[in-house]
């Protein structure tokens, strides 16, 4: 029985997708809803209206998803993918405005799978 692979924070890929679509006439917004729906059948998350997220767990798995994504582009659709290992996307820092006293979400410690 072989050893199942390990898990580097230097191989796992965080996809960033980040778009802007045009949603002057009630094609484009239809286009434009569809995009943002066939993202999160992907698996990926919303981290802003225009922003989306998803972790895979090597290059070459992120490139597959990628390419997907590039066929699913709406006429006039503008995408760009960003590639970040697991490790970099650690060092990221958000910030949001909140009142004083509101608890601030926790990263989980661990990647949980679903």
């Amino acid at each position: 029985m072989t050893d199942p692979p390990t898990l580097s924070k230097y191989k796992i890929m965080w996809i960033w997708t980040l778009f802007d679509l045009p949603v002057l006439t009630k094609l484009e917004r239809r286009n434009a809803s569809r995009f943002r729906n066939d993202l999160l059948d992907l698996g990926f998350e919303m981290v802003q209206f225009s922003v989306y997220l998803r972790h895979a767990y090597s290059k070459e798995k992120a490139d597959v998803i990628a390419a997907r994504v590039g066929e699913l582009v709406p006429p006039a659709g503008h995408v760009q993918i960003l590639f970040f290992t697991d490790r970099q996307y650690q060092l990221t820092q958000s910030f949001s405005g909140r009142s004083r006293g509101r608890p601030e979400k926790q990263k989980p410690d661990q990647l949980t799978l679903f």
